[in-house]
């Protein structure tokens, strides 16, 4: 079993505050973080009807078996109960009384706001980080993990991707889409999902979302909603502060697992990956996760964007951390061209301010640099995030 990254946050987090709450997408190894974690704890599924119908019906008596607090996983399946440990930390004013787990954002982020503010800390645990997974793998090939994805499981019992995925959509997916909204097309849904990994990496367009699939874009926005708060996609939102050119206003898409984008795509092997027109989209994907797992797992939430203007000059990636801003571009390819550096040139060309030199992460091997910006292969990294920002994890 890895020891995961974000261990040392979480054990200093239940040492400073009464709850300690960890985010995250189904499978991501939240249960087996907090079991690990603190082993000594009891611990509470409220998966289980049972457990669940009985700390509906009787919230104090559920509570009075609990003097010392214990594990409340996935919480977000009965939210009413963060009002009555909001009183149970007030009287005792204990550190880490309570530890939290859930997988939708929204509710259980209402409900955190307005039961638990202070009184909890917010930690995020996604898939496996490159560092993580190595401890499974020492030299991983990018389009083997790509296709592979990060989920703990996968790793940890050597499933064939391929089965995981279809058991993870059908499972985990589907269940969790329909408990956040009322769903009555399963089969457009599922076209839909496989329409967005077509679109990773590229700017969110309902209006051809909606061309294609035959659907309201109103429907389309909500279904989206729900992928981004079950964790499996995220939006990027464009850099427009102080630059006096026209630049472009809509998100881009990314998914949370590029082995769950590749699915979709119908991508199942490597040498697919490699030859697939999205390799460089996917390629992206993988990179630009990895460095949020980074600040993730030092408790960081990460002030992220990217820069596209009307011209089609672009930067995958700015970073802002410490009131500077980081630019990065990320390329699939495995050969260094002066035009990987085009898109950092018109950026520092207008010159925001606190922009620092630009870094190049690429599929090569040589480590080097170029007009003042760094160019390196993320996955000789040990942690991206780190290398881009100088914050130590």
């Amino acid at each position: 079993m890895v020891e995961r990254d974000l261990t040392p946050e979480l054990l200093t987090a239940a040492q400073k505050y009464p709850v300690a709450t960890v985010l995250g997408p189904r499978q991501s190894g939240k249960t087996t973080l907090v079991r690990t974690c603190f082993p000594d704890k009891t611990y509470v599924s409220l998966e289980d009807p049972d457990v669940r119908m009985a700390a509906e019906e009787d919230p104090r008596g559920f509570f009075s078996q609990l003097p010392d607090g214990a594990i409340l996983d996935e919480v977000q399946r009965l939210p009413i109960l963060l009002s009555y440990i909001q009183g149970i930390v007030d009287e005792k004013r204990r550190a880490g009384l309570f530890i939290l787990t859930g997988s939708h954002q929204p509710g259980l982020h209402q409900a955190i706001s307005q039961s638990l503010a202070g009184r909890t800390a917010l930690l995020t645990l996604w898939p496996l980080s490159l560092s993580e997974l190595r401890s499974y793998r020492k030299d991983w090939a990018p389009y083997d993990l790509i296709v592979r994805g990060s989920f703990p499981r996968l790793h940890e019992e050597d499933i064939e991707p391929r089965r995981f995925y279809n058991d993870y959509v059908q499972t985990y997916v589907e269940r969790d889409v329909r408990s956040l909204i009322q769903l009555r097309d399963l089969a457009q849904f599922q076209k839909f999902l496989t329409l967005l990994a077509g679109r990773t990496g590229q700017l969110v367009n309902f209006n051809s979302l909606s061309n294609d699939l035959g659907t309201s874009g109103t429907t389309l926005r909500n279904w989206l909603t729900a992928l981004k708060a079950s964790y499996l996609v995220l939006e990027i939102p464009p850099f427009h502060e102080n630059i006096k050119k026209r630049v472009v206003k809509s998100p881009k898409l990314y998914f949370t697992d590029t082995g769950l984008a590749a699915f979709l795509l119908g991508i199942h092997d490597a040498r697919q990956a490699s030859r697939d027109p999205l390799r460089g989209s996917l390629y992206e994907n993988m990179v630009i996760v990895d460095v949020l797992k980074g600040a993730f797992n030092k408790g960081i939430r990460p002030e992220i964007y990217f820069f596209r203007d009307s011209h089609g000059n672009e930067v995958d990636l700015i970073i802002r951390e410490k009131g500077n801003l980081i630019p990065v571009e990320i390329k699939s390819a495995s050969t260094f061209s002066r035009d990987f550096i085009k898109g950092l040139s018109t950026l520092q060309a207008l010159a925001p301010d606190r922009l620092m030199p630009g870094t190049v992460l690429y599929n090569g091997e040589k480590t080097f640099q170029i007009h003042g910006n760094r160019v390196f292969n993320p996955l000789a990294s040990d942690n991206i995030w780190r290398d881009l920002t100088g914050v130590e994890v």
